[in-house]
């Protein structure tokens, strides 16, 4: 029987879908994969003793070049599933890190290891990418355990949090709040999660959190600076910008963190934008505030929204998604510049002279 799952559906109840020999995590979001990957470990090693079963390998190359020498040999892998540790009982674990080129040397055998793998290990290879497509696929999914660690998004996003607060934190998150959490801090897990966790420690005796638990502890004065910052930004005025993101940034603050803070804004804005484009293509008339409106933007701020997704122009406005996807690659490792540099960047673009959007 298929088991592909996604990780929100897997910890929501983990005991119900056990490890098999062969399990591989993929998919964008960090706290997705650690999460899988401990639940994961407690049912193969359980307590006590059970790390002695447990062994880690990196599965990247020393170089890009696919004929360079590979840090982990799948051999190395296959005897470390087909030994006993010598304390701890169990199966044995082992985890192959960032196993993209791993697959890619090994695609064949990992085939073959899937079809009749070892009775004394699970093997987890943790990579990025996983296509539907490829024959490993088919064979994990109908095998093994594949677990779909991409973020959840919109609706399934709020429930996931409102869920994980419960089970992780022991704590009510009613939707609405959950809502205003994602608002203030962005659709980054890990974050989300550590929020929750502070909450926790403030909820009362009826361990629920209120909007205005939420407020205090994390609409503080680094979001309403974000906010400053992104408005400074949209309104042309990239000095005032620049002096905000100095300020979060002298503070400790993570650029990843700031970047979460303003995309729930620019999406927004994104999506106003794709909504009046396509109704001009298709030979209709929208009104921007009634595109925002529809994009989700809250109607105590629809008069300032409109005003600077005017000044930012179509243009841009279709290139906001494809900017945030690009500054959210390059701050988790996917370019050598400076993450301070990949900000002002993504700030230089938004503050750029007027451009003309919707007039009608």
């Amino acid at each position: 029987m298929a088991k592909l799952l996604h990780a929100v559906d897997y910890l929501a109840a983990a005991e119900k879908h056990p490890p098999r020999s062969v399990c591989v995590l993929f998919g964008d979001e960090p706290f997705l994969h650690r999460q899988a990957l401990l639940a994961i470990r407690s049912a193969v090693l359980g307590c006590d003793d059970g790390e002695f079963s447990l062994a880690t390998f990196d599965g990247a190359t020393a170089k890009t070049d696919k004929e360079a020498e590979p840090k982990t040999k799948l051999r190395d892998v296959l005897d470390e599933l087909a030994t006993i540790a010598m304390f701890g009982g169990g199966q044995r674990l082992v985890v192959v890190d960032a196993a993209d080129e791993f697959i890619t040397r090994y695609r064949s055998e990992l085939e073959a290891y899937v079809a009749r793998p070892s009775a004394s290990g699970v093997l987890v290879l943790d990579v990025k990418s996983f296509p539907a497509n490829t024959r490993l696929f088919k064979a994990v999914s109908a095998e093994g355990l594949a677990i779909d660690c991409n973020a959840p998004s919109g609706g399934r996003l709020t429930r996931w949090l409102a869920a994980w607060a419960k089970q992780a934190h022991r704590v009510q998150l009613p939707q609405a709040t959950a809502e205003m959490l994602v608002e203030l801090i962005g659709p980054e897990l890990g974050l989300l999660d550590q929020e929750l966790a502070k909450l926790a420690l403030v909820a009362g005796d009826d361990k629920k959190i209120t909007p205005e638990m939420v407020e205090q502890s994390v609409g503080g004065w680094r979001a309403k600076t974000a906010w400053v910052m992104l408005d400074a930004a949209l309104d042309g005025n990239a000095a005032e910008a620049m002096r905000q993101l100095d300020r979060l940034l002298a503070a400790g603050e993570e650029p990843i963190a700031i970047l979460a803070q303003i995309s729930a804004s620019l999406r927004r804005f994104a999506a106003a934008t794709r909504l009046v484009l396509q109704a001009e293509a298709a030979g209709r008339r929208i009104q921007l505030r009634r595109a925002l409106e529809q994009a989700g933007v809250k109607v105590f701020i629809l008069g300032q929204a409109e005003k600077q997704l005017r000044r930012l122009g179509r243009q841009r406005g279709s290139q906001l998604y494809d900017w945030l996807l690009e500054a959210d690659l390059d701050l988790k490792g996917g370019s050598t510049l400076p993450k301070r540099l990949i900000l002002e960047r993504l700030i230089v673009r938004l503050a750029a002279p007027k451009e003309a959007i919707g007039s009608r």
